[in-house]
């Protein structure tokens, strides 16, 4: 049979077929910035914790990451306790776990915490670390990582771990709570309240009410979306800060027009939820011959982490470099440091005891003096009396407890 031919009218219009081009991928989703809670409990932490979860809004748009010391030897149980308190997804945590707003994570036993970019991670705990520190190790993470959308709540518990966490999250202008005399066991709240760092000393139930209030502040919620115009008569952002600036100068005799922007900004952001206002305008009317208030923001602005022989590798060059340059100069007089800001102390004792170190390996050492000053009187006072926690000193060299501390 023959083959049949395609034909084409005589005189039709070649039609040219062209394929359409795949429609651009959509851009990459951003995630919604949004706050996380590190909540830390020791003995009576189960109450504790049962207690705020019963009383939490399921809609703050927090994520809360719960730290107990638990038993090392055996499988955890808090989960599920914990998931008849709350319709919260309530879940332990798991390496390499991001996390999601209006759920629950529950640290597992015999582990740390860490966090990078919102995602959580697990690494063993130290063998033989006693009293353990998982708490603050996971706010001091918590507040690197997340600056001021960090926010910590110490209830109940014996010794003082969650201390020098709330100071890292409240030095990064998170917010900080701790559990009143309602605690079971109260020596770790009372530990942080009296370091200073907490904002708000409550109830469990009164912390859950809290937390519903400050999920709601626009500047909190900047990450859903805009926030609401602003009217066209009201001054720019820039111009309100530097207003602020401007009293808080003339309140304390210290100007903070040159201090890291982004620090001051964040610091008066965090005085504005915490006192309850919704704008710039109305805390900087707020502020106006409300001396409280602008001790307050003025204690806020100054605060700093410190602690003995922070920063290893600078230590290292002074005792190996600069310490035996300035040692091996001819003449008696004293070798002079000057700490700037000094805070509690502990950078200025630190630097008095690596002199000590390093003259010991010299036949006729110099003397050393050491000046340290800071704007914060209270700090300055702590300096002066050379008082520390025993928490404070865990990084400490036994060496060096024995031989420069009482």
């Amino acid at each position: 049979m023959a083959k049949k031919k395609a034909v084409r009218p005589r005189g039709a219009a070649r039609v040219a077929v062209t394929r359409t081009p795949p429609a651009p991928p959509p851009p990459p989703r951003i995630p919604r910035a949004f706050p996380i809670v590190g909540v830390g409990a020791s003995a009576g932490g189960l109450e504790a914790f049962s207690a705020l979860l019963e009383h939490l809004a399921v809609d703050t748009g927090m994520a809360f990451v719960l730290v107990q010391h638990l038993d090392p030897t055996h499988e955890s149980a808090l989960p599920d306790l914990l998931q008849r308190k709350t319709s919260l997804p309530v879940s332990a945590v798991t390496d390499n776990l991001r996390v999601k707003p209006n759920h629950v994570y529950v640290i597992p036993p015999n582990t740390h915490l860490g966090i990078y970019k919102g995602v959580l991670t697990v690494g063993p705990r130290k063998a033989g670390a006693s009293p353990p520190r998982s708490i603050d190790v996971f706010f001091e993470a918590l507040a690197a990582d997340q600056h001021d959308r960090a926010i910590g709540v110490v209830l109940s518990g014996s010794a003082t771990d969650g201390t020098l966490g709330l100071e890292a999250i409240k030095a990064e202008g998170g917010i900080t709570f701790a559990q009143d005399s309602s605690a079971r066991h109260d020596s770790m709240p009372r530990s942080a309240v009296a370091a200073g760092c907490v904002d708000f000393v409550l109830s469990p139930a009164q912390i859950a009410q809290e937390l519903a209030r400050i999920a709601k502040h626009p500047r909190v919620n900047a990450g859903a979306g805009p926030l609401p115009p602003r009217p066209a008569d009201s001054p720019a952002p820039d111009d309100v800060f530097n207003k602020i600036l401007r009293l808080l100068r003339n309140h304390c005799d210290v100007d903070f027009s040159l201090y890291k922007s982004s620090t001051i900004e964040r610091r008066i952001t965090r005085r504005v939820v915490l006192s309850g206002h919704q704008t710039l305008e109305q805390y900087a009317d707020f502020l106006h011959g409300n001396a409280k208030e602008l001790d307050a923001l003025y204690s806020d602005t100054l605060i700093n982490v410190t602690s003995f022989f922070r920063n290893p590798d600078a230590f290292d060059v002074l005792q190996r470099k600069v310490w035996p340059a300035l040692l091996q100069q001819r003449g008696m007089d004293p070798v002079r440091v000057w700490v700037l800001g000094c805070s509690t102390g502990q950078e200025a004792y630190s630097i008095a005891m690596s002199f000590i170190e390093a003259a010991q390996k010299f036949p006729r050492p110099r003397k050393l003096q050491v000046f340290a000053t800071d704007l914060n009187e209270a700090s300055l006072e702590r300096a002066r009396r050379g008082l520390y926690g025993k928490h404070l000193v865990d990084d400490v060299s036994p060496e060096r407890l024995r031989r420069f501390f009482t």
